[in-house]
């Protein structure tokens, strides 16, 4: 069954988009596969970042914050990069490129998760105590992603590659099992000693 792929806020694609139109702006910002291909580049796969918190807190159940919208970037026949748009006190504004395995990796999970027989919401959940990148796979496919919350025990995870020593890459997981396999494996927080 096909995912449910909700459209990316506009202005969050147009700031994506003036950063690939207008390479002198972000200069900086461009990967190496973005300075070297000579396009034409398109934005694709819209998918909300949330970042998970709280898991490593002992009785405090984790949440998620929307922290961006992040884009395959298309150069001819193949994805070359990322691109990513966050949210500021002025609106949606571009963020940064990135290339590597991650591209790859959400190409192959976003592919394996369209072939599920049951319908899904692709999201990203980021969890920074980790240095782990998971598509995240929403039960309820109309669900607005802008809301907080947390991944519920009919959504599915896929960690991605390179996932942490001892998660398999590209194994979908239902939340239920993978988020308590996660917080035993986060730092304590230096805030409770």
């Amino acid at each position: 069954m096909p995912l449910h792929v909700l459209p990316a806020p506009a202005p969050a694609l147009r700031s994506v988009l003036a950063a690939l139109d207008s390479p002198a702006a972000v200069r900086e910002a461009r990967t190496p596969a973005l300075r070297t291909s000579a396009g034409p580049f398109t934005a694709e796969a819209p998918l909300p970042v949330h970042v998970l918190d709280g898991a490593a807190k002992a009785g405090v159940p984790p949440r998620t914050r929307l922290a961006g919208w992040r884009f395959l970037i298309r150069c001819g026949e193949r994805f070359i990069a990322m691109a990513e748009a966050m949210v500021t006190a002025d609106g949606w504004a571009f963020s940064r490129f990135s290339e590597g395995p991650y591209v790859v990796s959400t190409e192959r999970a976003l592919r394996q998760a369209d072939s599920l027989p049951t319908a899904y919401q692709p999201r990203l959940l980021s969890v920074p105590e980790l240095y782990m990148l998971t598509l995240w796979l929403h039960a309820d496919p109309a669900a607005d992603p802008a809301l907080g919350g947390a991944p519920v025990s009919a959504d599915l995870l896929v960690p991605l590659a390179p996932a942490p020593p001892g998660i398999a890459a590209h194994v979908p997981r239902r939340a239920a099992d993978l988020l308590p396999a996660l917080t035993v494996r986060m730092p304590p927080d230096p805030l409770l000693g």
